[in-house]
């Protein structure tokens, strides 16, 4: 089944073709960063203007690196939401009209379930449920247990600025550019890591919630504190410290998480920032530790062998991480396969800000 996907949330003009919800057969972003760099963060209504421009472009494109014609296409999948309400808007109405005038079933696809079904594109081997999942992008972080295709249990989230938004925020406040993430992570390279002592905040006791506010903040009074010192170096050290101080929060609440549900077979990472390499060195780490653990204290063989088997798993590809339409398209292929004739031809896809459409 070839599904065509549409994702316009944020900045990022995206369509994809995917097939049985793994086989991406184009994958076709148009990005607007060197347009937003200028401004130092996205813009709604020049987002939604540039969508406007480059839908049709990128639709074409999409339809030629496939190699397919509408006849091959079987459903469409859209972004509903969350997002930038204008940039949906672009996408949903697209879609609706593509859905209308061709017949054919359109499915709406929540944004982070999309991120989630990224760890499906190019895989040859079948994900084992249940599943931990940590999203990490610019507005969200979410703990998720994943129980089956479309089953999520939400067990923490983002009470303040999520961690791709502080990379953002920290990476104006050195001045190194936008987006934040590359930029921070490309300073930390030659960085020392332990020279700030940045706060990390796990919060109360057993929460796996995330806050990242206070450690912006704190970035910023070294800033201010060290005004005459800011060199080169600083900046290095800074991000680093920066960077460290989110990972360890990132990966020490996911294997909280763990710990909670002993059940859980594989962890996966999504969202934007699943591309900080230093990251996932620290989930690795962290995980490979946990495992020789549950080993060391399994009952017996066949028990420690059961127990030692969660893997990890982050996308294949970069162009995964960051918004895409292929992840659509592989929620959307899930969705539909669950409900096939709950998904009809549609003309009034309404999109949402809404987080709570799982």
């Amino acid at each position: 089944m070839k599904i065509l996907a549409i994702e316009t949330s944020c900045d990022e003009t995206a369509a994809a073709v995917v097939e049985n919800g793994r086989k991406v057969l184009a994958n076709v972003i148009a990005s607007q960063i060197d347009l937003h760099a200028k401004t130092g963060g996205v813009v709604p209504e020049v987002a939604a203007r540039e969508h406007v421009l480059k839908m049709i472009p990128v639709l074409e494109e999409c339809m030629s690196e496939a190699g397919c014609d509408w006849d091959d296409i079987e459903a469409l999948a859209i972004t509903r939401g969350p997002g930038l309400i204008s940039s949906l808007i672009i996408g949903t109405e697209t879609a609706s009209v593509i859905s209308y005038v061709k017949a054919k079933p359109l499915i709406p696809v929540q944004h982070i379930v999309g991120h989630i079904y990224s760890n499906w594109l190019g895989d040859g081997q079948e994900p084992r449920f249940p599943i931990l999942i940590l999203t990490v992008s610019g507005g969200h972080n979410e703990l998720i247990l994943m129980k089956d295709h479309h089953k999520f249990e939400v067990l923490g989230e983002t009470r303040d600025d999520a961690a791709g938004e502080a990379f953002d925020k920290v990476a104006r406040i050195l001045g190194l550019g936008y987006p934040g993430g590359p930029a921070i992570a490309k300073m930390a390279l030659n960085g020392d890591g332990g020279r700030f002592k940045l706060p990390r905040s796990f919060l109360e006791k057993g929460s796996l919630d995330f806050s990242f506010s206070g450690l912006k903040t704190a970035v910023l009074n070294e800033v201010k504190k060290n005004e005459r010192k800011v060199d080169e170096q600083f900046k290095a050290d800074l991000a680093a410290s920066f960077q460290e101080a989110v990972v360890e929060v990132l990966s020490e609440k996911l294997i909280v998480a763990l710990k909670k549900f002993p059940k859980v077979r594989e962890v996966h990472l999504a969202g934007g920032v699943s591309a900080n390499k230093r990251l996932r060195e620290m989930i690795a780490e962290k995980l490979k530790k946990f495992n020789e653990e549950r080993l060391i204290i399994g009952e017996n063989a066949e028990r420690r062998k059961a127990l030692s088997n969660v893997i990890f798993r982050h996308p294949k590809s970069f162009d995964y991480c960051t918004d895409n339409a292929a992840m659509i398209a592989a929620a959307g292929y899930y969705l539909y396969k669950s409900a096939p004739k709950k998904f009809k031809r549609k003309t009034n896809i309404i999109p949402t800000t809404s987080f709570e459409i799982w």
